[in-house]
């Protein structure tokens, strides 16, 4: 996105830079056009007198000449005899071989040097500004990168001036930051994966209850592998999102995916009502097919937990695979009739962990699954958007580049 003009801070420094040498040349130049006023006030005038050959005044005026393009100055000299008489001070001969500078002459002159001026001090002073806020843009990308979820993002540290300084400082807090967040994802990780080992033995106990129990531990052996089947869940969302918080992890086999395809596997296990779009390129994207099958059974299982409607009634949850308006991605709408979701926290229910309000104690769930399919999306070069569906409810939208 394109920024306005007022907020690029080379454009705000060479504009200003310009501004002042257009005040500086005005000024000058209206100082410069009050001294020759004043020059020419301060002039005594100009007395023309003409004697005949016994010395006697027959003429005299006290005037200005006036000029007379390409003849000099011409007076007007009233005589005695009620005549008046033309004299003319015709313009000296300019030597051969020299003109008179184009600046000086109109319309240019000292104001028009002044221009010329100001704007090759304009001209001369935009590429440094521009080279001194090249640097500031590249700090504010890497910022921003680095806020948007990329902690492996450093600055450029070249020169010794205060850019400089401050993308050292910014390299060293990121570099502390990253280091601490890969030790709580590798602490929450290891710890997941030494809990198994106990659900495995709690798992193996309840298979080895006797199955024809009835009454109170009938009930608790279904509450326990109820409760072990969350844990379990719950464990294997985390070891995967540790896995996918990684950069640099590697996803599995990559291959051609065939949307259509997948989509039509989740819904039949779903139970969910699939249409697709004809029309345009096959529906083929590169990939992971089981992680964009874990990302589309994800959000199956959220339109199941959260898409009934005002009775309680859990209605046909609805699959679109169609294309993109650019026909080179691929659309996966995932749609229910449930309350929705208010538009505040459209984007929030993404983060980890977080769950709308009440949700926990109605419909259950620890708050990883749409994070996974935004973390599965983004290592696919897609991305997932909530919004509101026709005629009440919610639908996600999983977008993926289609192969060409």
């Amino acid at each position: 996105m394109i920024a306005p003009l007022g907020q690029r801070l080379y454009l705000r420094i060479w504009l200003a830079v310009v501004a002042a040498l257009a005040v500086m040349a005005l000024l000058v130049g209206w100082i410069w056009k009050e001294q020759v006023e004043h020059d020419r006030a301060q002039r005594p005038g100009r007395e023309i007198i003409v004697r005949n050959s016994d010395g006697d005044v027959v003429g005299q005026a006290a005037s200005r000449g006036v000029r007379v393009p390409g003849q000099g100055l011409e007076f007007q000299v009233p005589m005695v005899d009620g005549e008046t008489l033309s004299i003319q001070l015709p313009r000296p001969p300019r030597p051969p071989g020299r003109n008179e500078p184009f600046w000086l002459q109109a319309p240019f002159g000292f104001v028009g040097l002044l221009g010329l001026t100001a704007l090759a001090v304009a001209l001369g002073a935009y590429p440094i500004v521009r080279r001194l806020t090249q640097r500031l843009e590249a700090v504010q990308r890497g910022v921003e990168q680095w806020g948007a979820g990329d902690l492996s993002v450093r600055l450029p540290e070249a020169g010794e001036d205060e850019v400089a300084s401050l993308a050292q400082r910014f390299n060293v807090a990121a570099e502390r930051v990253q280091t601490l967040v890969r030790s709580h994802k590798a602490l929450l990780a290891n710890a997941s994966h030494e809990l198994r080992s106990p659900l495995a033995r709690i798992r193996m106990g309840l298979e080895l209850m006797p199955l024809g129990v009835a009454g109170s531990d009938a009930h608790v052996r279904d509450e326990l592998t109820r409760n072990i089947a969350e844990l379990d869940q719950l464990i294997d969302e985390i070891l995967l999102a540790s896995r996918l918080d990684m950069a640099d992890a590697p996803m599995g086999q990559l291959e051609e995916v065939d949307l259509v395809g997948l989509a039509a596997e989740a819904c039949a296990q779903a139970d969910a009502q699939l249409s697709v779009h004809d029309g345009g390129p096959p529906l083929v994207a590169w990939g992971s097919a089981r992680l964009l099958r874990r990302a589309l059974r994800n959000l199956l299982e959220n339109a199941r937990r959260y898409g009934r409607d005002a009775q309680g009634q859990l209605r046909t949850i609805e699959v679109d695979v169609r294309h993109a308006p650019d026909r080179s991605r691929a659309e996966l709408v995932v749609r229910d009739h449930g309350p929705g979701v208010p538009e505040a926290l459209r984007e929030r229910i993404f983060e980890p962990f977080y769950r709308l309000p009440g949700a926990s104690e109605r419909e259950g769930g620890v708050g990883l699954g749409l994070s996974l399919v935004r973390t599965i999306a983004q290592r696919h070069h897609g991305q997932v958007r909530c919004e509101a569906a026709p005629g009440g409810g919610a639908q996600f939208v999983l977008t993926l580049p289609l192969l060409p």
